[in-house]
């Protein structure tokens, strides 16, 4: 099945929320917090992760990712190390694994937070 495979994205920095997301917004939805990715960004919001991924050589294809925190199961959070410099932050979900790189300009403890706040419903 190939929702089952591994999914990776990288979250090299914490970001301003991009101006344009207000059109990927449900009624009642609101951004919480955005991440600069390789291509483009993700972005927290009270209902779900998304995450924008820029193809192409000229960027104007754009992929939207949505997960609702409602299909994670069980999420890790691993800080760097002296060796391994990124962070890492993995998501168990429905819709299968997906492992987030964090970058060392990101703090992952707050991306613990953030998960855990939504996932748990205190997310506001």
């Amino acid at each position: 099945m190939e929702a089952a495979a591994v999914t990776t994205w990288m979250f090299v920095a914490e970001c301003p929320i991009p101006s344009d997301v207000a059109e990927l917004m449900v009624p009642g939805e609101q951004p919480v917090a955005a991440y600069k990715t390789f291509r483009d960004s993700a972005i927290f919001t009270t209902k779900r992760l998304i995450v924008r991924d820029a193809q192409g050589m000229t960027g104007k294809k754009v992929e939207i990712y949505s997960l609702p925190y409602s299909a994670i199961n069980m999420w890790s959070s691993e800080n760097a190390g002296t060796f391994d410099l990124d962070a890492e932050l993995e998501l168990w979900t429905r819709a299968g694994h997906i492992k987030i790189k964090v970058g060392k300009k990101t703090d992952i403890r707050r991306l613990d937070m953030l998960i855990a706040h939504s996932v748990l419903g205190t997310l506001h």
